[in-house]
């Protein structure tokens, strides 16, 4: 192991939506993660390979077309979920240890036909349920508005803190507005007065180079001088916060990539990015918040590097999954990546089906070399990756963590 790689990583300060260890301590989770190490260490039989979390892509349509895309690839292909199939790898996942969703990535998840129906059987079996949108259905999500409670969340996607600047990165196919978009959060605020709302904003710099690498020309418009405007728009829509992340973009190989190397001006960036968030935070009040993201984080502190440097084993792949129309992937940033594959959409719709997965995943944990296979990507798994390097080498003791109320989305 990298003994300077874990440490440097264990030290920076990581966002507690984040802090992924913690939630693998969770009471109902920890049982899971110990026979996950007593079998990495050659002491006991495989453990059941099902994920505690996926983020489930419902659809590959969207009616955007955001120039910062890292999916454009694969939207409106046309390729969609069996209804059947994928109401019964839910329902089996449900009772084989499954504990959260988050509905994002790949398209826009309220265009699904069945959205509504997929949020009520995600939360009759107990679950917990994100929503990650782009905001142009705000009346759909105030539809199941009261079927969310604590733990859950819904962040719009919205990158701007003018309209003109929406619609430049945005492109909606349907005409829709910054402004309606935020005057809709009222409506679901009526509905669920408690429901954490975000306003998600990728932080965009002037990155020509960036481009360059990217499997596709996109057009990427900067946003970077927008950030206060934005925290104000969102503090005075009633939104419960707004995160900032930076720009990531799909290099060839596939990974979703923060490459800061391909600033033409990095000191500038970086500064800019820095009284950004300090004039965004003037906004802050009781129930408004100002979120930045672990890889923002380690951005600003020029520690990036850290998080690059992975160890040949991602045992989070034992513990988190994306499904997709597409098929069942390892992790977010290789979704539709052939060596990330684990197998069909319905790879899950019966125990069967979840055998033969499960052993592509145990395969997957040695065969997928992640020092090298994600040797370009800011993982935010990297540091609980290595802290449960360390647990199977017996250097750190598992304990249960004392916050039981946490989320438990991976």
């Amino acid at each position: 192991m990298n003994t300077i790689t874990e440490e440097k990583a264990a030290g920076l300060q990581i966002a507690p939506q984040h802090d992924f260890m913690s939630k693998l301590r969770h009471p109902s989770v920890l049982p899971r993660l110990r026979e996950y190490i007593q079998w990495r260490r050659g002491k006991g039989e495989r453990p059941r390979l099902t994920p505690v979390s996926i983020n489930l892509d419902l659809t590959t349509a969207c009616n955007y077309y955001c120039g910062h895309c890292v999916d454009l690839e694969v939207l409106n292909s046309g390729i969609n979920h069996g209804e059947q199939e994928l109401f019964a790898s839910l329902a089996y996942l449900a009772d084989n240890g499954l504990r959260s969703v988050i509905l994002i990535g790949g398209g826009e998840p309220t265009v699904y036909p069945k959205f509504r129906e997929v949020v009520r059987f995600i939360k009759e079996r107990g679950l917990q349920v994100a929503v990650v949108s782009n905001g142009s259905r705000t009346q759909v999500i105030a539809e199941i508005a009261d079927q969310l409670d604590g733990h859950d969340w819904v962040r719009f996607s919205l990158d701007s803190g003018t309209e003109e600047t929406f619609q430049k990165m945005h492109r909606p196919r349907k005409k829709i507005t910054l402004g309606e978009i935020c005057a809709g959060v009222s409506v679901i605020r009526e509905k669920n007065p408690k429901l954490s709302l975000g306003f998600s904003f990728v932080i965009v710099w002037d990155q020509k180079l960036l481009i360059k690498r990217a499997t596709i020309e996109k057009e990427a418009v900067v946003n970077i001088n927008e950030m206060v405007a934005a925290a104000k728009l969102a503090c005075g829509s009633g939104f419960s916060y707004i995160s900032f992340k930076p720009f990531l973009n799909r290099f060839p190989d596939g990974g979703e990539v923060m490459d800061p190397g391909a600033m033409e001006d990095m000191e500038n960036t970086l500064s800019t990015i820095r009284f950004g968030l300090s004039e965004a935070k003037l906004h802050e009040t009781d129930s408004f918040r100002v979120l930045e993201s672990t890889n923002l984080r380690v951005l600003l502190t020029k520690e990036w590097a850290s998080f690059m440097r992975q160890p040949s084993v991602c045992h989070m792949q034992a513990f988190r999954h994306v499904l997709s129309p597409l098929g069942i992937f390892n992790c977010p940033a290789k979704r539709g990546v052939p060596q990330a594959l684990l197998g069909g959409k319905d790879g899950f719709a019966n125990a069967n089906k979840s055998e033969c997965t499960e052993v592509i995943v145990a395969s997957r944990l040695d065969g997928f070399d992640a020092s090298r296979e994600c040797a370009n990507i800011t993982c935010l798994y990297n540091p609980t990756n290595w802290a449960i390097e360390r647990a199977i080498a017996g250097e750190e003791e598992l304990e249960n963590n004392i916050l039981t109320e946490q989320d438990l989305f991976l």
